[in-house]
């Protein structure tokens, strides 16, 4: 089941669309492995406070195991790359690699790495 979208959701959506803007209508064919590395931004709660704020606390979680979940997130950036038209349509991707992480403090986002086979 695919879970409606949050603003912050659509937003994201249409700066991978914008990204993905540069590849339109490749229509590429074949197998593809896809390698997707999603990086969430730190809720504020996991830093120091004061002259300190910009020094994670020590009992910050490592792994980003709240929402968006991982599959509803998957499958906004294949969606994304079918509609550019960078493949003619997901059921060609044969192998999938994904993990969700939380990012460092300026490097939320997704990087998008495809093999044709």
């Amino acid at each position: 089941m695919y879970t409606p979208e949050t603003k912050a959701l659509r937003e994201w959506r249409h700066e991978v669309e914008s990204v993905m803007s540069r590849h339109m209508d490749k229509k590429l064919d074949g197998a593809f492995e896809v390698r997707l590395e999603f990086y969430m931004p730190r809720p504020k709660s996991h830093f120091r406070t004061g002259k300190y704020s910009h020094i994670m606390k020590a009992d910050a979680p490592i792994d980003h195991t709240s929402k968006p979940d991982l599959d509803n997130l998957v499958k906004l950036i294949l969606d994304v790359i079918t509609k550019s038209g960078y493949w003619k349509d997901d059921s060609q991707v044969v192998e999938l690699s994904v993990c969700k992480n939380y990012a460092d403090v300026f490097d939320a986002g997704c990087r998008i790495m495809t093999k044709v086979l």
